[in-house]
Parts: C-alpha cells; sequence; structure tokens
C-alpha cells in the first residue's frame, strides 16, 4: 500500500511539489484515470481505521479479549469488503491474538498511564481519519474501489 503511495509522490522528480500530499496524489489521479495511490492509501485507511476501533474497544472494555475487540472492529471496518476465503482468514488470524495482559505489557506497559497515552493516540489517529474520510467522500474518490 505504502509503496503505491511513495511510487507516485516520487514519480515527478522536475516538480517535487505536484504530489507533496496525500490530497494532491488522490486529486490528480482522479483527472489522470490511474487510481494506483489512491487504492493504496484506500486500504491503509481502512486497516487503520479497523487498529483505532479495536484498540478504543479494548481500552474501554477492559474485560474484553482483544480477539473480540478486533473482531467487533473487523466486523464494522472489512469485513464488509472481504470475500469468505478472506473473513475466515481473520478468523484463524484472531485465534493468534495475544492476550490483553502480553499485548499490553509490550507496548508500554498495562497501567492506567499507558492507557491514557495509547487512548490520546488512538482518538489522534481518529480524528486524522476523519479528515481522511470527509476528503474522500468530498470527491467520491473511493468510488469503485
Amino acid at each position: 500500500m505504502l509503496t503505491k503511495v511513495r511510487e507516485k509522490s516520487l514519480s515527478n522528480p522536475s516538480d517535487p511539489t505536484v504530489y507533496d500530499t496525500l490530497q494532491k496524489i488522490i486529486t490528480a489521479e482522479a483527472k489522470e484515470g490511474d487510481r494506483t495511490a489512491t487504492q493504496g492509501l484506500l486500504w491503509l485507511k481502512r486497516g487503520l481505521e479497523l487498529t483505532a476501533m479495536a484498540l478504543k474497544r479494548s481500552l474501554e472494555n477492559q474485560k474484553e479479549t482483544l480477539s473480540e475487540s478486533f473482531t467487533e472492529a473487523y466486523n464494522k471496518t472489512l469485513k464488509q469488503y472481504h470475500g469468505f476465503i478472506v473473513k475466515k482468514m481473520f478468523g484463524v488470524a484472531m485465534m493468534a491474538c495475544p492476550d490483553r495482559e502480553t499485548f499490553y505489557k509490550k507496548i508500554g506497559g498495562d497501567n492506567e498511564g499507558a492507557h491514557e497515552q495509547l487512548l490520546a493516540w488512538v482518538n489522534a489517529l481518529q480524528g486524522l481519519l476523519n479528515e481522511l474520510n470527509i476528503f474522500y467522500a468530498s470527491g467520491a474518490f473511493d468510488k469503485g474501489l
């Protein structure tokens, strides 16, 4: 996904400002008809929406397993775009999901301060995703992808 966006951003060496923001890349691709980077960014955005929703849910529902949090987030974000096989693969992947205690220790500790920092990060990420969603909707840039 990122490779597609990076390739596009570097594709005009004579004027590096042509594609220096994600919005410029998407707007240009809409005019050109080649939506490779637009599609890559769309899938990145969708994946980040899954991550943000799952982590927020996990932080707010401390009795819920990570697998449950990520499965519920998957059902609300990515599931609608996947076929039968990928949906089943996601379910299998959730069997390998670490337990809460192990996960939170690895990312900074299982304490109130770490949870507050992670929640602040998730909320900031959600704010950026909201901006991208508004931008995508403004030009119907995700139609047909």
